[in-house]
C-alpha cells in the first residue's frame, strides 16, 4: 500500500473547505483501490484522487484509503482483492481494465464496486444492462462506437497512398475483438489494403509482433491498448521510433512519452467521473441503480517532435483539430 502517495494527492484538502454540497459522516469512509498496472495510483488514477479532493474528501479526516497493485501480474489480483475486503471498505474502486473488476466482483457480492475503464461491462457479465446494472457493480465504460475506426482514418490520412496498416493487439482482451471488427469494416469501406494483424499475449510477443509488422512492410501501426500493452509502453515507443514506424495509440500517455499520435477517450474525464460515482454511493446511492456511463469526450494528441524525427508532415487538417500539439 502506498499511503504516502495518497497523502500527497489528498492531504492538501485538509486546508480546503469542504464542497458546499458534500455530506460527510462523523466516521471516515473507507475506499479501497485495486489496480493491475504498476504505478497506476500516480498516473491514470491521479485525476480520480484530484476529483475526490474537489468533492471535499480528505485522507485522514473523512476518508481512509487503501491501495493494492498487482504490479502488472494478473495472477495476484484475486489475493489482493481478498486482502482489501478485510478492511471492510465502503466502496472498492477497480482500476484500468476488466481483470481488476472481475477480481473485485469475485471477492464480494455486497460491497459496492466502481470500475474506471472497461469496454464491454455487459458482454463480460459484470452488469445486467447499461441502464440498470443490478448487483453491486457500476462505473464508467471506456468504449464508444467508431473510435477505433476513426483512429484508422487518422493514420491513413498521415500516410500517403494506399498502404498496409498493421494492428497490434492482445486477442485475449474482449475489447480487442470488438475494435478489430470495427477497424476491418472501416478499412473495407475505404477500399484499403487488407490489414496485417499481429497478436501479443505476453511481453515477448509484443516485441515480436512489432518486429513482424516491420518485416511485413507495414507503413503504419495501430495499437489496441490493454494492460499488457500499456505495461510495455516504453519498449513499444522505443522500437517504433527506431524503425520510424508511424504509430497511432489510444492513450495520450504514449504520445507524452514520445509516441507520434493518439486518439481516444479522455481517460482523465473517465477517472474523474468514477470519483463522482464513489461520492454518490457514499451518500447512499445503490450501484444497481446507477447507469453505466459511456464516454462523451475524446482527444487527439500529436507529437510534432516525433513527426519530425520520423520525417513526417502532419496534415494541417489534423493539426487544426488536435486537442494538444507537443512541439
Amino acid at each position: 500500500m502506498k499511503r504516502r502517495e495518497f497523502i500527497t494527492l489528498l492531504g492538501a484538502a485538509a486546508s480546503m473547505p469542504f464542497a458546499a454540497d458534500a455530506q460527510h459522516s462523523d466516521k471516515p469512509y473507507r475506499v479501497s483501490y485495486l489496480a493491475l498496472l504498476p504505478g497506476e495510483d500516480a498516473t491514470l488514477a491521479k485525476p480520480f484522487w484530484e476529483r475526490l479532493r474537489e468533492l471535499g474528501y480528505s485522507e485522514g479526516k473523512n476518508l481512509m484509503l487503501e491501495y493494492r497493485s498487482a504490479e502488472g501480474r494478473p495472477e495476484r489480483l484475486d489475493q489482493l482483492a481478498t486482502e482489501l475486503m478485510q478492511s471492510n471498505p465502503d466502496v472498492i474502486v477497480a482500476g484500468f481494465g476488466a481483470l481488476a473488476v472481475k477480481a473485485a466482483a469475485a471477492a464480494t457480492k455486497t460491497v459496492p464496486i466502481v470500475f474506471t475503464s472497461i469496454s464491454d461491462p455487459v458482454g463480460t457479465g459484470l452488469v445486467a444492462s447499461l441502464n440498470r446494472p443490478g448487483g453491486n457493480v457500476t462505473g464508467v465504460s471506456s468504449q464508444a462506437n467508431d473510435v477505433s475506426a476513426k483512429r484508422l482514418q487518422i493514420l491513413e490520412d498521415i500516410l500517403p497512398g494506399r498502404q498496409t496498416i498493421a494492428i497490434l493487439l492482445n486477442p485475449d482482451t474482449p475489447f480487442s475483438a470488438l475494435a478489430l471488427r470495427e477497424i476491418r469494416s472501416a478499412a473495407e469501406q475505404r477500399h484499403q489494403p487488407p490489414l496485417a494483424v499481429f497478436a501479443a499475449r505476453t511481453p515477448d510477443e509484443v516485441a515480436t509482433g512489432i518486429e513482424a509488422a516491420i518485416k511485413a512492410g507495414a507503413a503504419g501501426l495501430l495499437t489496441l491498448e490493454d494492460p499488457l500493452l500499456i505495461g510495455q509502453m516504453r519498449k513499444i515507443i522505443e522500437r517504433v521510433a527506431a524503425a520510424r514506424l508511424p504509430t497511432i495509440f489510444g492513450i495520450r500517455e504514449f504520445v507524452e512519452a514520445g509516441g507520434l499520435i493518439s486518439y481516444g477517450v479522455d481517460r482523465r474525464q473517465i477517472f474523474r467521473r468514477a470519483a463522482d460515482y464513489v461520492d454518490k454511493i457514499l451518500k447512499g446511492a445503490r450501484p444497481a441503480d446507477l447507469p453505466i456511463e459511456q464516454p462523451t469526450k475524446f482527444e487527439l494528441v500529436v507529437n510534432l517532435k516525433t513527426a519530425k524525427a520520423f520525417g513526417l508532415t502532419i496534415p494541417p487538417s489534423i493539426l487544426s483539430v488536435a486537442d494538444e500539439v507537443i512541439e
